[in-house]
């Protein structure tokens, strides 16, 4: 197997990754899906422009934790990697739960509620927003017996082929397709848009870019081609867009005549997964000549990227309930919302978990000790 050298450009796209992931929740208060709390106007151009980003910011996130996991593994051994992976996702995920999320369920519902306790004694636990984290240690745990693999020479034949295929200038486009199969197939039985680990439709579909960022890093060529056609994939990138779009607006009653509504969503979900596919191989091109560079900056960044994650989305919810109760317009109380949550991230972080040992085990980050 190749040796696993630190991507910095991977470290800085799961930092921009999981920024796009705060920004998108920013704006889910105001773009009428539903959503915790739900702003009295909603803006459609908003809910447009989102659904574009959905398609792409969290299978980019999935790709460079499946290269980080690689990576991860190339430390250990499959036990010392199993205990880090509880350590790191399962002990935030449970405290997540427990304590993080339960005031996002309060506000959903504080009209029914006497008081925050309420929230325990219905015992109605949920995941939110910690979902990723749920799907990433599942796919960690089950992928081992593939990552043993991958890092032995039993499957340098394959690899081998992946290489090959890599090469040619639309070879990273061909992975496309067994992606749109899986997903349109998975789509029949299993419908919807739920992020559950039991939604087989969305937990293959985001297993698909994870396993696909386990082979790039194991693969010798992958990277250098994902750069060298960079300008290509751009291309495949703008036209797919094209298409989304094209479709997007359609309006119904000029396709319904001709076509069923199940193949329209099967086109529309094979539309998204090229989308998906196109941004993120470009954006892996792009990234490589752009952030492949190591600075202080992006390891304080790196390292408080995780809490940052853990705690947004409750922030968000808890400030944003009283901000969208203003008589202001949709733009005031998106900028109120950023200037508010986003220190206040920072703030908690910095002063209330940063320094302390407990806090950094909760929030899944490393020792002090173990970062020198």
């Amino acid at each position: 197997m190749t040796e696993i050298k630190r991507r910095y450009d991977l470290d800085w796209l799961r930092v921009i990754a999981i920024l796009a992931v705060y920004f998108h929740h920013i704006g889910m208060p105001f773009n009428g899906d539903k959503f915790h709390i739900m702003n009295a106007d909603t803006s459609k151009t908003l809910d447009d422009i989102m659904v574009f980003f959905e398609q792409f910011r969290l299978p980019l996130l999935f790709l460079v934790s499946g290269a980080g996991t690689m990576f991860a593994f190339s430390k250990r051994t499959w036990i010392q990697f199993l205990k880090e992976r509880s350590t790191r996702l399962l002990i935030p995920l449970v405290f997540g739960v427990l304590f993080i999320v339960p005031p996002q369920t309060y506000y959903e519902h504080i009209e029914t509620y006497t008081s925050y306790f309420d929230v325990y004694g219905n015992g109605s636990f949920e995941t939110n927003h910690l979902w990723f984290i749920e799907n990433l240690f599942v796919l960690s745990v089950l992928l081992i017996p593939l990552i043993l693999l991958l890092r032995s020479s039993k499957l340098d034949g394959y690899i081998g082929l992946l290489d090959r295929i890599a090469t040619r200038k639309y070879g990273m486009l061909l992975w496309v397709f067994p992606l749109i199969l899986i997903t349109i197939f998975l789509k029949q039985i299993y419908p919807t848009d739920s992020k559950a680990i039991t939604n087989l439709s969305s937990t293959f579909f985001y297993g698909y870019f994870f396993m696909s960022g386990m082979f790039f890093t194991t693969s010798k060529n992958s990277w250098d081609h994902l750069k060298s056609y960079r300008k290509f994939n751009f291309v495949a990138f703008i036209i797919s867009t094209i298409l989304f779009y094209t479709y997007y607006f359609l309006p119904n009653e000029v396709i319904s005549p001709y076509l069923t509504i199940n193949m329209r969503w099967n086109i529309w979900y094979a539309v998204c997964a090229l989308v998906s596919w196109t941004v993120v191989i470009t954006v892996l091109g792009y990234g490589q000549v752009w952030l492949n560079k190591k600075s202080k900056f992006l390891k304080k960044c790196n390292e408080a990227i995780y809490p940052f994650y853990v705690l947004h989305q409750t922030i968000i919810i808890v400030v944003g309930y009283y901000i969208i109760r203003l008589d202001a317009s949709i733009f005031i109380k998106i900028i109120l919302l950023i200037a508010t949550s986003l220190p206040l991230i920072l703030l908690i972080y910095r002063f209330l978990i940063y320094p302390f040992k407990i806090p950094r085990i909760l929030f899944g980050m490393k020792s002090k000790e173990g970062l020198k």
